[in-house]
C-alpha cells in the first residue's frame, strides 16, 4: 500500500503516524510532568514486535516521562533537533543533536529527559519489549509492572491505584 508520501512499506514517513499526547500515569500531577509530550510510534507503525522506536518531541518545559528505571528493559535515545536535560541519580548533563544516552535494563538509575530550553527538542527512543518488564519511579510512591493484561501503575507497597 503506497501512502501519501509515496513511500510504501517496510518504508514509511514518519508525518503520516499520528502523534501520542497522553499518558497512562495515575494521577492528573504524574500526568501533568508530560504535558507538551508527543509521541509517534514508529516501530508500531511498522508492526515490530521484539523492539519499540518512538520518534519524540518536547515542547519547552516538558519532561520525556517521570524519572524511572527498567527492571529488564535497555532504552536508548538520540537526539535529533534542540537540547533537553538528561536527569539520572549522577545529576544533570546538557544533549544536542547528534547526542546519544544509553539506559541498562535492571540497573537502578532513575532518568529522564526535560527540555528546559525555550524551543521544541525531538528524539529517537528506543527499547525493547521483554516479558516481565517493569518500572520504578524513585521520585514518586510509583511503580508499573507489565501483566497479560498490560501495565498496570501500583504504589511501591504494592497496592494498586484506583
Amino acid at each position: 500500500m503506497e501512502t501519501k508520501s509515496g513511500l510504501r512499506r517496510p518504508a514509511l514517513d514518519p508525518a503520516t503516524v499520528a502523534p501520542r499526547t497522553t499518558s497512562g500515569y495515575p494521577t492528573d500531577a504524574m500526568r501533568a510532568v508530560t504535558k507538551g509530550r508527543a509521541k509517534q510510534p514508529l516501530g508500531d507503525a511498522l508492526g515490530l514486535t521484539t523492539f519499540g522506536v518512538n520518534l519524540t518531541r518536547l515542547e519547552p518545559g516538558a519532561a520525556s516521562s517521570l524519572r524511572h528505571w527498567h527492571l529488564r528493559q535497555d532504552e536508548f535515545v538520540w537526539v535529533l533537533e534542540g537540547h533537553v536535560t538528561l536527569v539520572t541519580d549522577e545529576g544533570e548533563q546538557m544533549l544536542g543533536p547528534g547526542t546519544c544516552a544509553g539506559f541498562p535494563g535492571g540497573t537502578p538509575n532513575g532518568h529522564h529527559l526535560v527540555n528546559r530550553t525555550a524551543e521544541p527538542a525531538v528524539f529517537l527512543e528506543v527499547g525493547d519489549r521483554l516479558p516481565g518488564d517493569g518500572a520504578d519511579y524513585p521520585d514518586h510512591d510509583l511503580q508499573v509492572r507489565l501483566t497479560p493484561a498490560g501495565w498496570r501503575y501500583r504504589h511501591r507497597d504494592g497496592t494498586p491505584y484506583d
